[in-house]
């Protein structure tokens, strides 16, 4: 197995999203007493070829040995590391609705390496409240309170009318990273980070091929 000095921070988008994937299954293994693993365990759980997962560790700095595998301690360390989930990342959220207020709502993503530190809304019904000992501030507030907070990733759940227009807001008060829960494809500049989350397309794709599985049930 092959074993790279440094980690490969190019890695291709499809693999990065992998790699969580691998890291939840060898923390159960880890649990359950086991040592070390290998790519052909991993890959009769999660589905994905033993060779594309070798691929996918080789951007990490990691090193398995023929016949024994990859040391579980060792791997769990060094992928939680190269995602970014030991350290503290500082995120604020951009409309506290009901999806907002869940992700305040949130601990577990701390164990992720994000803390939410404050947010932000325009309804006097919500400002000036805290939820899970998190304030929440009025929009105005922000260019003020970002220098205290030092928060760089914006979590954006406003309505998909304004995200364009918070987007931009955010990135003027400088806010390095946005994560977008709006359905509203927001553009930002090469240099911001953007990563979306749409729950409605996810809920259309599932929806679609549930009517699709239905429709073959029935023509049998």
């Amino acid at each position: 197995m092959s074993n790279s000095s440094v980690p490969n921070w190019n890695i291709p988008e499809p693999a990065l999203r992998r790699l969580p994937w691998y890291l939840a299954y060898i923390k159960l293994l880890k649990k359950k007493g086991q040592t070390h693993v290998s790519t052909t365990q991993i890959a009769k759980k999660i589905n994905v070829s033993s060779t594309q997962i070798a691929k996918d560790l080789s951007y990490v700095n990691v090193a398995g040995k023929t016949r024994v595998g990859y040391e579980l301690v060792v791997l769990i360390e060094v992928l939680e590391n190269f995602l970014g989930f030991t350290s503290q990342h500082r995120a604020v959220v951009l409309g506290v609705g009901s999806l907002g207020a869940a992700l305040l709502s949130d601990s577990g993503l701390e164990q992720y390496g994000l803390k939410i530190f404050a947010g932000f809304d325009i309804d006097e019904n919500i400002v000036g409240t805290t939820i899970n000992n998190i304030p929440v501030f009025d929009v105005s507030e922000f260019a003020m309170r970002k220098k205290d907070l030092k928060a760089d990733i914006g979590i954006l759940t406003v309505p998909p009318d304004i995200a364009q227009e918070t987007a931009d807001f955010l990135i003027q008060n400088g806010i390095g990273a946005i994560w977008n829960f709006t359905p509203f494809r927001i553009r930002v500049p090469e240099n911001i980070v953007l990563q979306n989350t749409s729950l409605y397309a996810h809920l259309a794709v599932m929806f679609n091929r549930l009517s699709m599985n239905t429709a073959a049930k029935d023509n049998k």
